[in-house]
């Protein structure tokens, strides 16, 4: 199940003052309305849910949650568009 993390507000100022890596969701098994599956988010780098196997995710609610890590492909994406997700997410 998922962890409850921060509010919006703190988690658009967590996104746009630490590093990000961006992931595509592969499985949303019982979390269908909070990730869609083949949608790009962008997980923020948490070294707590990592060592049990968990991303620091930003769903379809603007909230970041803690998500099983084999939930996602981690992607790279040119320049450009990574300044357009994060933008479009505050």
């Amino acid at each position: 199940m998922p962890h409850r993390r921060e509010t919006r507000e703190d988690q658009a100022t967590s996104v746009m003052k630490k590093q990000h890596n961006f992931v595509v969701c592969v499985n949303n098994s019982g979390y269908e309305a909070s990730l869609e599956l083949f949608k790009i988010y962008c997980a923020i780098p948490d070294e707590e849910p990592e060592s049990h196997g968990y991303l620091r995710v930003v769903d379809e609610d603007g909230e970041d949650y803690w998500y099983p890590k084999d939930w996602f492909q981690s992607i790279t994406l040119p320049p450009s568009i990574e300044q357009a997700i994060l933008a479009a997410q505050i």
